[in-house]
């Protein structure tokens, strides 16, 4: 899968996916200080989903209905990089086949999908 790490994400996680056979870009490693909205349309721009934790993201693609290829949202109460990981291992086991265009929302004990459209938005799953 071809990612974009935010900066606030961090450049373990980027170096993580990469072992793992990602195309990843990272923002902390290649354009550090890039404005939110540069960040969104950098993958826009490169057909890349959004690996965050900052939730501005998700106001972007939801209320404001950027443009995107697809956001994954980290919202942890542990955000050291071993949790952050494991988080996001068990994300693209159980859901990586629909990250892809929507928004999903990650914690330690619950994963929402939203898929959006033209005429809203759904809900595609939670556990």
């Amino acid at each position: 899968m071809r990612f974009l790490v935010d900066e606030c994400t961090g450049p373990s996680v980027a170096r993580w996916l990469r072992v793992q056979g990602h195309d990843v870009v990272s923002v902390y490693e290649q354009a550090r200080g890039l404005d939110d909205a540069s960040v969104l349309a950098l993958a826009v721009r490169e057909e890349r989903i959004l690996i965050t934790s900052d939730k501005e993201f998700g106001t972007r693609v939801v209320r404001d209905r950027q443009a995107h290829c697809g956001v994954l949202l980290l919202r942890l109460q542990d955000e050291h990089v071993a949790n952050k990981i494991r988080v996001l291992s068990e994300v693209l086991r159980e859901y990586g086949n629909m990250l892809e265009g929507n928004l999903v929302v990650a914690s330690e004990s619950r994963v929402r999908i939203v898929r959006l459209h033209a005429g809203g938005q759904e809900e595609l799953g939670e556990r």
